[in-house]
């Protein structure tokens, strides 16, 4: 029996090394727009502005792989906190289907709302010690501006990606994205709510491909 077992341990670690081989991997830089030319930073909040378009400080990009992809079979979990009267974190990547709960960490009640076209809601005002927590599933793709219906500086994004497949960079524009399946895709970096930059990449089993922005 032992035996037996020790052959089947074998057998399903060979075979997970297979599939990590068999896994590709994309990495690079994306160039980030230029600390000079950036909005001007609200003080102490971590959301910059300008004209409506909302990007986080210092800038970051989103880069994910856009493609046809299995269904995941159970819904993830994430939140952003409001904390010190900001959103923590001011930019969040999730996969469509997922769950993001908005617990208060101030000593005072927030009320959390978005009018985005990807997802309306209100949460209506709610203290500290609210439970359950509120949240909100985010089931279409696209962008999600929240606000606060009472601090009215505090911003923050959702960005709904129809993928399981993303990252975000570096202060530097780095990113490396890992356990890609083979196939032709195209890879986007999200910069701000109007630039989103896009390559065609193929990518073959076990590879690592090097893609840089722009």
């Amino acid at each position: 029996m032992n035996f037996r077992c020790l052959l089947v341990c074998t057998a399903i670690i060979g075979l997970a090394s297979e599939l990590a081989s068999a896994q590709a991997t994309i990495e690079g830089r994306v160039e980030l727009p230029k600390t000079s030319a950036a909005p001007v930073m609200i003080k102490r909040y971590e959301i910059v502005t300008k004209g409506g378009v909302l990007a986080p400080k210092p800038p970051l990009a989103v880069v994910y792989l856009e493609g046809s992809f299995p269904k995941r079979n159970s819904a993830a979990e994430t939140k952003i906190v409001q904390k010190d009267l900001n959103f923590v974190p001011a930019l969040l990547p999730i996969q469509t289907g997922t769950r993001v709960s908005f617990p208060n960490l101030d000593d005072t009640y927030h009320n959390i709302f978005s009018f985005s076209p990807a997802k309306r809601f209100d949460l209506g005002r709610y203290q500290p010690d609210e439970r359950p927590i509120p949240s909100v599933v985010f089931d279409t793709p696209g962008l999600v501006t929240l606000r606060c219906d009472i601090h009215e500086h505090m911003r923050a994004l959702i960005l709904v990606l129809d993928t399981p497949h993303f990252v975000m960079s570096d202060g530097e524009g780095h990113f490396r994205l890992s356990g890609l399946p083979a196939g032709r895709y195209t890879l986007k970096a999200w910069l701000t709510s109007k630039t989103t930059l896009e390559r065609p990449v193929d990518l073959a089993s076990g590879s690592t491909l090097r893609v840089n922005f722009p």
